[in-house]
């Protein structure tokens, strides 16, 4: 899978977490075992996508392919893992959740118009 695609599958990601937050069913205790279970089988590719996402964009920021700064790639990376767990946990504030929510779109937008570009 190119730079592009995973970029446009973690947007996909990123959407169905919003749905996930905005349903709003934490779990009862945040203690819950099968609740940490679901939602790490839930995440774990994410968090692998996440991973070689950032590995691939670091990759062509470093060869100034992209206008981006490896902060904000790492940033964004940072960004969507928080958003995993509040997606679940709804242990954020809808405000806060929603700007780390353009944030990661910002940037997620900016690497496909650059890789779209070349």
């Amino acid at each position: 899978m190119n730079l592009e695609e995973q970029t446009i599958q973690l947007k996909e990601e990123l959407e169905r977490l919003k749905n996930i937050y905005e349903e709003n069913n934490p779990p009862e205790s945040k203690k819950d075992k099968d609740f940490f279970e679901m939602m790490k089988v839930q995440t774990a590719p994410i968090y692998d996508l996440l991973a070689e996402w950032e590995e691939n964009t670091l990759k062509i920021v470093k060869e100034r392919r992209v206008n981006v700064h490896p902060q904000q790639v790492t940033s964004t990376r940072e960004n969507m893992e928080l958003l995993l767990l509040n997606s679940y946990y709804v242990d954020v504030k809808r405000r806060r959740y929603m700007e780390l929510d353009h944030s990661i779109h910002f940037i997620f937008d900016q690497l496909l118009s650059e890789l779209r570009a070349d």
